[in-house]
């Protein structure tokens, strides 16, 4: 057998292995009006095939993750380009002003999906996130795998509803984001950095309780692991459900 024949089946092998041990993202819209879902690897990693694009309600557009891989997922509202083409979003913009991201991180308020995948089928991590503050209400639910392997969400919109007017960010007189206390205040005990980077010495605050009673389920501070941390072994696939 010739090298190259070799090296081509290697490759190939290689190739077959990584796409079994890759998980499907499916990101749906039911949200009444149009979104622009944005994705960001961690850890300085190459990008996913996309990194940001449209979905009106009711449809839907899946990626694949490669294992292991940690990153992110969340919605841009009320997007718009100007007239010299700059595209922009009123929540969650990441400020490269087109439709994919490219890399760059959303601007909160946003509630984010995160997702850590393991290699070779080993433990997922996921969760919703409120730290960034909220915008719409999202859900991850994993599709087959073992273990816990529950839905993690934050299905109401009523932190909008009810956010006190200083965290507030709108669009005309509609409230379509909540900012979190670190946004807001920008200090080290609302953002957990410094000396109040542990668990010990950043507990819940009156702000983070405003998000944690709405959804107990999602992240509502730094270290808030106990109820909104979620895992799933045997690679499961992913749905994410923004407005379930």
């Amino acid at each position: 057998m010739k090298i190259t024949q070799v090296l081509f089946g290697l490759t190939l092998a290689f190739l077959l292995a990584a796409g079994a041990n890759a998980a499907k993202v499916t990101i749906k819209s039911n949200c009444p009006r149009t979104i622009w879902p944005a994705t960001l690897t961690g850890d300085n990693k190459a990008q996913l095939s996309t990194t940001g694009f449209k979905l009106s309600k009711g449809q839907s557009r899946s990626v694949v993750l490669p294992a292991p891989w940690s990153g992110r997922f969340w919605a841009r509202t009320r997007c718009s380009t100007d007239a010299s083409g700059k595209f922009t979003c009123i929540t969650g913009d990441c400020g490269s002003g087109k439709v994919e991201c490219n890399g760059k991180s959303g601007a909160p308020p946003a509630t984010l999906v995160e997702i850590t995948i393991a290699k070779n089928s080993g433990q997922d991590f996921y969760d919703v996130s409120n730290v960034d503050g909220f915008n719409v209400p999202v859900s991850v639910v994993p599709q087959g795998g073992t273990g816990d392997c529950k839905k993690s969400s934050c299905p109401t919109n009523s932190i909008n509803t009810d956010c006190q007017a200083k965290f507030q960010v709108k669009d005309g007189s509609e409230v379509v984001g909540c900012k979190s206390a670190c946004t807001v205040f920008n200090t080290d005990r609302y953002c957990c950095r410094n000396a109040y980077g542990t668990a010990k010495t950043c507990p819940p605050t009156d702000y983070s309780r405003f998000f944690e009673k709405r959804c107990p389920l999602a992240y509502s501070y730094a270290y808030d692991d106990k109820n909104s941390t979620f895992t799933c072994f045997s690679r499961p696939d992913y749905l994410i459900t923004f407005c379930p």
